[in-house]
């Protein structure tokens, strides 16, 4: 008997069902050998197997031999989330045994997606399912990622490529499987972090080589003017992408690190809405990336933005590489950036013991040793539960004088009762000691005797003590003291300048002081700083989009 797994990965469609998918491809006969497509094509067409059989391999390298990762027969059909991000190939499909399929191509397959919801669904539903079997599956090898455990640009991989939930192995460049990996592709010392596929060997690589690699990063069309512009891929910009795209706006998110923001960082996040037993913030989000992308959304990361500019009736959005983009609106939903410690050293243990996430990587860099949260409010909570229940013992080191000013009652309780935590209040960390990663940490409290303070081993500190707004980049928007971006009521008259008077109104909800420009979320001067908050206002601003849009010539 199946079990419900295994009928998402290979659904039984009904003939009702099959006939409506056949009608989206292309027939063609197909011979035992056939290749249906390669590794490294810029998009994977859907194969529906009308008879005979085909199977989806990963090719074999230097040393790895190849793989078939899955089979099909008829009535079944070929793919996985690559249909629906854009990504390249990282697998190759080929003929088993000779019969008929139907290739369901890029365009055909985004019709199948806005034209059937429940036909949609059903397909959506295994593509979900059968990525998340091929990250656990022999598919994991088409992409290796070679590095050492404490250097920061590794871990930035590592964490992109979990992030886009990317098929993927880690293996540390210090153990024999690593150097036989690097010699086997004449890697020296000075190439680490390395990312080998069947299609190229990536040396010194960072995120955005990565994107490049896999298709994930912009692609400009030229001359191509978008409805709506998201900068941003955390709850707010999400939520806007998702609300955009699904009532008819050309959306293009962007984000300049990974999507899903601070709030992928999370461990736990109990008190959302509907999540009873509560959800991760890289589980929440990555749901929501996918729900974009279903209506249509299309997302790249990294992808940085450096300028914005209102030009007649049209935004100019520029990107870091110079690259220009054309929109009718912008939403910004930046965010914020972590603040550090003003520490000796602390630069040179990021990724070597001082995290900003408290996540499956981190936890597994720190093991069942000492590790430090710094903080006071719901994030710092989070971490401190979910690494004492990876089995660390934990240190809370919270400034404040009271563990409840900041944070919500159920966390303080959980964390006061937990026997692997000790909560120390009124007290900071003024010192990091360690040769190539982080030993250990030096705090002071407020009522302590010792001036030198109390030296504790701490294999990881984890540092979530709040964020500046992510407006570095931004000119020409009105903002508060801090650098939070001011919105509607917010902006006083004196502030609103000729195009407002051109438009005869004030900015509406969400709206800055650039007409058709818009922030939600933790960038916006006066929002609440909560996921379900920043998921309201990417959703309410997308009514403000249209009612600013209809006064604009297409």
């Amino acid at each position: 008997m199946s079990t419900p797994e295994a009928r998402e990965v290979r659904p039984a469609l009904s003939d009702e069902q099959w006939a409506r998918l056949q009608a989206y491809g292309i027939k063609q006969m197909t011979e035992a050998g056939d290749v249906l497509f390669h590794v490294g094509e810029p998009a994977g067409d859907m194969i529906l197997v009308e008879s005979g059989g085909i199977e989806i391999f990963r090719p074999g390298t230097s040393d790895v031999r190849e793989a078939v990762v899955a089979r099909y027969g008829a009535r079944e059909f070929s793919g996985e989330l690559n249909l629906l991000t854009g990504q390249a190939t990282y697998l190759g499909a080929r003929v088993s045994e000779s019969g008929v399929v139907y290739r369901v191509g890029t365009r055909s397959f985004r019709r199948l997606m806005d034209e059937d919801p429940d036909l949609s669904d059903v397909v959506l539903r295994a593509l979900l399912a059968r990525r998340e079997d091929l990250r656990a599956n022999a598919a994991a090898d088409s992409m290796v990622i070679v590095g050492h455990d404490l250097s920061a640009g590794a871990m930035a991989l590592r964490t992109y490529a979990a992030r886009q939930r990317q098929p993927h192995t880690w293996v540390e460049a210090n153990t024999p499987a690593g150097g036989t990996l690097a010699s086997a592709v004449g890697a020296g010392v000075d190439d680490f972090p390395l990312v080998i596929t069947p299609a190229a060997v990536l040396r010194q690589a960072t995120p955005s080589d990565l994107a490049d690699h896999l298709g994930l990063s912009y692609r400009p069309v030229a001359g191509k003017t978008l409805d709506l512009v998201v900068i941003g891929a955390g709850p707010a910009g999400l939520a806007a992408a998702v609300y955009g795209a699904s009532e008819g706006l050309q959306t293009l998110v962007l984000d300049s690190v990974a999507s899903g923001g601070q709030a992928a960082a999370s461990s736990r996040i109990e008190n959302y809405l509907g999540f009873t037993s509560g959800i991760s913030g890289a589980d929440l989000t990555g749901r929501a990336v996918v729900q974009a992308q279903k209506f249509g959304a299309r997302i790249a990361s990294p992808c940085e933005v450096a300028e914005l500019e209102a030009t007649g009736d049209r935004l100019r959005v520029v990107l870091a590489d110079g690259t220009e983009i054309s929109s009718r609106a912008a939403v910004i939903a930046t965010g914020a950036s972590y603040r550090s410690l003003p520490l000796a050293r602390w630069d040179e243990f990021e990724g070597a013991g001082i995290y900003y996430a408290a996540t499956e990587l981190e936890a597994r860099a720190c093991g069942p040793h000492p590790v430090a949260v710094v903080g006071g409010a719901n994030s710092a909570g989070q971490a401190s539960l979910y690494l004492a229940g990876r089995g660390a013992t934990v240190t809370l080191v919270v400034r404040g004088g009271d563990l409840a000013a900041g944070m919500s009652s159920y966390l303080a309780d959980r964390i006061t009762a937990h026997p692997a935590i000790t909560v120390r209040t009124s007290t900071e960390v003024t010192a990091l000691h360690g040769g190539d990663r982080l030993e250990a940490i030096t705090v002071n409290g407020n009522a302590e005797q010792n001036a030198a303070g109390t030296e504790l081993a701490c294999r990881g500190l984890f540092c979530f003590i709040g964020a500046s707004p992510a407006t570095d980049w931004l000119e020409g928007v009105v903002m508060d003291d801090h650098g939070f971006i001011l919105t509607d009521a917010g902006l006083q008259d004196a502030a609103l300048g000729r195009p407002w008077a051109k438009l005869g109104r004030r900015p509406l909800p969400f709206e800055t002081s650039v007409p058709r420009v818009f922030a939600t979320g933790d960038v916006r001067a006066g929002s609440m700083k909560r996921v379900a908050a920043a998921v309201g206002e990417g959703a309410s601003a997308i009514r403000s989009v249209h009612m600013s849009l209809s006064t604009v010539p297409v």
